[in-house]
């Protein structure tokens, strides 16, 4: 009988270590996203880009939509060696390329070697760092939280301009953009380096560890069903959803990047506000909370409700737009907005793990997030094309808001594949 309590107590004692490990991934990989957010602070860069050194609106957002899609399309490797290596390994590299991408792009600042060591170097950066963290802190967690822990990680992204906006402001003024480059580049290599010790996957059998058998017996007695959990990423491809949760994406970020790469220029030119910094900050304030906020709100209500919800408010948004030429107005809108797409950020990776299984959720995710790479080509582009066309923005807000309402339509249409609903109805059984 004391063998009996000991084992029992030494199993407790094992199971709220892994735990607190647990959490210590979920917020290390917070601070990583923390640092590659930069690009959400890519307005305040452009702006300085315009006024300093005269170059187009067009040109300032080449260097950024080529690093959206670098970012995205790196994503699938960063997720594969992610599943297979480990995410260590996969940050260490991560950590490396935004040294060379931040210095060289400060050494040789032009539009094309912009393009090159921002866009290809350090959006290949983001890309795998990016692919890490998420996956290896919703491994670590059950079905209930992904949600909420998949929201805590990408919130470091969303809330990056915090800091980095007005950090960015002071190091212009102060070491021009050269060097600004440059001591970025140094601060990231250090940081996700030093970060990159603290994520890793959770060991097999952690969740049995925590939960007993329950999720085994469930799995066990799921078995009838027939029906894959696991998905690799071939049988991925074959499934409708799969397109359904691209197309979405790809929507959802066309509209939310096309804000966030000018959104300095917006403020001034629309409402007057002359501190573009301070917007950037906003916007990505409400982007965090929309992060962690609709990731709970997904677990409790659904992903596909909370999408369709997040969706249709951003279609009323964008057709206001154009009427917000008041410092408050704009403000509002610019916080419906960051706080939406923050959330999107959060259900995509989270919808993929219910959708396709944990297992190769790196890689199966990588290929979801290359939507986002689509989004964040054309949505700049077009916003640079028209404001330097028309001299507004008007046109691409109309645009935002008709895909949203295609992704609202969408989001009523997409359901999880066959197996979830036996599979989740075995786990609610032994829950009870």
């Amino acid at each position: 009988m004391e063998l009996l309590i000991k084992q029992r107590r030494e199993g407790v004692i094992m199971g709220n270590e892994l735990y607190r490990k647990a959490w210590r991934v979920t917020f290390a990989g917070m601070g990583v996203n923390a640092m590659l957010g930069i690009l959400y602070a890519w307005g305040v860069i452009s702006a300085a880009l315009i006024d300093q050194l005269a170059w187009t609106a067009t040109e300032t957002q080449i260097p950024y939509m080529v690093a959206c899609a670098v970012f995205a399309l790196s994503m699938v490797p960063g997720g594969r060696f992610q599943d297979k290596l480990g995410p260590q390994r996969v940050l260490m590299v991560s950590a490396i390329l935004a040294g060379i991408g931040f210095i060289f792009s400060g050494l040789y600042l032009g539009v094309i070697s912009l393009t090159i060591f921002f866009g290809i170097v350090f959006g290949a950066s983001m890309g795998l760092g990016y692919a890490a963290p998420t996956p290896a802190a919703i491994k670590w967690f059950d079905a209930e939280k992904r949600g909420l822990i998949s929201g805590i990680v990408v919130s470091g992204f969303g809330l990056a301009p915090v800091y980095i906006a007005p950090l960015t402001t002071y190091l212009l003024k102060q070491y021009g953009i050269n060097n600004t480059f440059c001591i970025i580049g140094v601060g990231f290599f250090l940081g996700i380096l030093f970060l990159s010790r603290y994520i890793v996957n959770p060991p097999e059998g952690y969740r049995e560890q925590l939960n007993g058998d329950s999720v085994a017996k469930a799995a066990e007695e799921n078995q009838h069903l027939d029906k894959k959990v696991d998905y690799s990423w071939r049988e991925v491809l074959q499934t409708k959803q799969y397109y359904l949760l691209w197309t979405m994406f790809c929507f959802g970020t066309f509209a939310g990047l096309l804000i966030i790469g000018q959104l300095s220029k917006i403020g001034l030119e629309q409402a007057g506000i002359k501190n573009g910094f301070m917007l950037v900050a906003l916007y990505a304030s409400f982007n965090a909370f929309g992060r962690i906020g609709c990731g709970v709100i997904s677990d409790r209500l659904g992903r596909m409700k909370t999408l369709l919800i997040m969706f249709s408010l951003q279609v009323i948004t964008y057709i206001a737009f154009p009427s917000l030429n008041s410092p408050i107005t704009l403000i509002a809108g610019v916080a419906v907005v960051g706080f939406t797409f923050g959330g999107m950020l959060t259900i995509f990776p989270a919808t993929t793990g219910d959708y396709f299984g944990l297992k190769n959720l790196g890689i199966n995710f990588g290929m979801v997030i290359t939507a986002w790479g689509v989004g964040g080509v054309l949505g700049p582009l077009l916003g640079g094309m028209v404001r330097d066309a028309t001299g507004t923005y008007n046109l691409s807000y109309m645009v935002s808001a008709v895909l949203s309402a295609l992704g609202a339509a969408l989001a009523l249409m997409t359901k999880a594949p066959d197996h979830m609903a036996g599979f989740q109805k075995t786990l609610k059984a032994f829950d009870s």
